[in-house]
């Protein structure tokens, strides 16, 4: 487990990707961009928010492509908008918006993701150790992936390092669609789309990927039946 670096609240700055079309969740989202779907009463942007709002997250970053006005009326005032006239995939979507963000380290959340948990921002915040780190992820144990149905991402050792899961037949982690990146990252990285894959292994490389797991509960909410399926469970967490 990675220890805590000791400097609380480090992170200031996040960035929410919410540009993507969301078409396996259509027809829910024929009018209307995926983040802003309700689950249990709460659009999924709205609860990414409420996570930073508990986290004292300053400047708060939102990229758009589909439906962007919509983004744009639902978002709090304050909020910065980094528009994408065409999709740039979540690697360039950052880049992007890098002017926007500043030269601080900062979160990058999914802005459909659906999940619980008491300051998980704020650990992450605290374990967060340039010195040592280029990406903290934060990752879900498999069997506690509600909805997902993959074989893993992540394997983690001790000390929060992590690798791939590569040609094994399986890995005990996923990736949970927050993590707090450095800057130097996009040093030399591709101009127009591009995965932020890319710059994961760019810190791997380095041996400077960490992990942190996850305390809380984790939804994957990618189609109507998947909503259907998981929305009362989040409603029962949350009453």
């Amino acid at each position: 487990m990675v220890q805590s670096s000791g400097n609380p609240n480090v992170i200031t700055t996040a960035m929410i990707l919410a540009a993507g079309l969301g078409t396996r969740m259509r027809p829910l989202t024929n009018h209307v961009p995926k983040p802003l779907v309700p689950v249990a009463g709460k659009t999924m942007l709205s609860r990414v928010f409420t996570h930073l709002r508990e986290a004292k997250i300053s400047k708060i970053v939102v990229n758009t492509h589909y439906l962007p006005s919509h983004i744009a009326e639902a978002v709090p005032a304050g909020t910065l908008i980094s528009h994408e006239d065409i999709l740039l995939d979540t690697g360039g979507g950052v880049k992007n918006a890098l002017p926007l963000l500043g030269e601080e380290p900062f979160f990058v959340l999914n802005g459909d993701s659906v999940w619980t948990g008491s300051e998980t921002l704020q650990k992450m915040s605290r374990l967060w150790d340039e010195s040592k780190m280029d990406a903290l992820l934060l990752l879900i144990k498999r069997e506690n992936a509600h909805g997902y149905q993959g074989k893993g991402d992540f394997f983690m050792e001790a000390t929060g390092q992590l690798s791939r899961c590569g040609e094994a037949p399986g890995a005990p982690y996923v990736y949970g669609g927050v993590h707090i990146l450095h800057l130097r990252l996009f040093e030399q990285s591709p101009s127009g789309s591009f995965s932020l894959n890319l710059t994961w292994n760019k810190a791997l490389e380095k041996g400077r990927l960490f992990g942190v797991p996850h305390e809380g509960e984790w939804f994957h909410i990618d189609t109507p039946d998947a909503l259907k399926q998981y929305e009362p469970q989040v409603a029962t967490l949350e009453s």
